[in-house]
């Protein structure tokens, strides 16, 4: 494990990638129960102090953006059905999402990289990135250049 995370440190000084820090043991939803009981039960049944920590309440789940424009969206899907219009609602549905979904590159913001290496600046890669030089190296079973 040692030798693999002294490969991994000398990769990521290569590329100039910044450490990643370990994951948590337990999901961040775990490791604060406990903190929102206790805060629960200090506050007692008049309570005034706050159950989240830093103070941020949760939104219900009933007023979630996403999730009301989700209804909506299946609401008028419906409603558009029934006036037999319901495949153009769709499709005309999914052309609005494509155009929504795509950013320019003046909407990336500071340091994001596009999937896309052209647009890059230096045709820089993201990680993860299959390259020709990689697969034939995986084909041939030859060693990582300078190994």
């Amino acid at each position: 494990s040692a030798a693999v995370e002294r490969r991994l440190a000398l990769f990521r000084a290569a590329r100039r990638i910044p450490a990643v820090s370990p994951r948590p043991a337990e999901p961040p939803g775990k490791a604060a129960a406990p903190e929102a009981a206790e805060g629960e039960r200090a506050a007692g049944p008049g309570g005034s102090a706050e159950a989240r920590p830093g103070g941020a309440a949760a939104a219900p789940v009933w007023a979630r953006p996403l999730l009301l424009k989700v209804l909506l969206w299946a609401v008028l899907l419906a409603l558009f059905a029934e006036l037999e219009l319901g495949l153009p609602y769709f499709v005309l549905s999914l052309l609005y999402w494509m155009y929504a979904g795509t950013r320019g590159p003046a909407e990336r913001r500071r340091g994001e990289l596009s999937a896309y290496s052209v647009f890059n600046p230096g045709c820089a890669a993201i990680a993860g990135t299959l390259t020709a030089e990689q697969l034939e190296r995986e084909l041939y079973y030859r060693p990582a250049a300078g190994r």
